[in-house]
């Protein structure tokens, strides 16, 4: 007797063709395995979300770890079983969001290089979102330091004359300035500085081209410049376009790229 099938089921399977026979081994082993496993509820979320794929309900599985996951909101396997289902089954910006919620959650638990990932998938899935406050946050988390020790105080000062914007780092992250010049396609240079150090990043259409720091630049100013978390910034627009000394896929990735490296550094 075949393994899973009943004595009714045998004379089914003797006639279906080798492949269907196969598919209904698998199905009967699958709800044998469902019904007998005893589990929790996130088990059980999983398992009736992997049902309702395998017979087309994406939207029904959806929905059944949605449910899961108001009981369960920190729930690692929950939450990346919604980012996958979403995103593959166009939904992208409920993908996004998970993404950004994963990332929350593995910094919690010190998994950076999965935080960096999620973050990176979260911006490809929907460019309009920002990602500054999970890179802030990782951060943070990887230099404590950070917290007990904060950066000394500049004083407050008016943008610079031909700055189209400025602020202070000590409220808004390189991070999210970044964020804001890519967004509105600027084309200039971002100038931070504080107390210890200073730097520039070179924009054109929103896209890093060029870093520069003392007599560091390029990949390396870069580096040095995403360390800086007090001081304060301006934006200069130019009419002309920089040389290209950085490429990246991405800012998002050239910023996680370089964190990555800063830490392998530190290590």
């Amino acid at each position: 007797m075949m393994f899973g099938a009943s004595p009714a089921e045998e004379p089914l399977l003797a006639r279906a063709s080798d492949k269907r026979r196969d598919e209904l081994r698998g199905e009967t082993r699958f709800m044998a395995d469902y019904h007998k496993e005893p589990t929790g509820e996130v088990e059980t979320a999983l398992l009736d979300a992997d049902l309702f794929i395998k017979y087309g309900a994406a939207d029904r599985a959806l929905k059944r770890l949605r449910t899961a996951l108001e009981k369960n909101p920190r729930s690692i396997r929950l939450r990346e079983k919604m980012r996958e289902v979403a995103a593959a089954h166009k939904h992208p910006e409920e993908a996004a969001r998970h993404c950004l919620a994963l990332a929350s959650l593995y910094i919690e638990r010190d998994n950076f290089d999965a935080a960096h990932d999620r973050l990176l998938e979260a911006k490809s899935l929907d460019n309009r979102i920002s990602i500054g406050t999970g890179l802030e946050a990782i951060r943070r988390a990887r230099h404590p330091e950070l917290h007990a020790k904060p950066a000394a105080k500049t004083e407050p000062r008016r943008a610079k004359p031909g700055a189209i914007f400025a602020g202070d780092l000590s409220t808004i992250s390189v991070f999210d300035a970044i964020q804001a010049i890519e967004n509105s396609r600027l084309t200039g240079a971002l100038v931070l500085t504080n107390n210890a150090q200073a730097g520039r990043v070179l924009f054109n259409d929103g896209q890093i081209v060029g870093a520069e720091s003392g007599k560091l630049t390029a990949h390396d100013a870069f580096r040095q410049i995403v360390e800086i978390t007090g001081g304060t910034f301006d934006f200069h627009k130019s009419a002309e376009s920089f040389p290209l000394t950085i490429e990246a896929a991405s800012n998002t990735k050239l910023i996680l790229d370089s964190l990555r490296q800063v830490d392998e550094e530190n290590a």
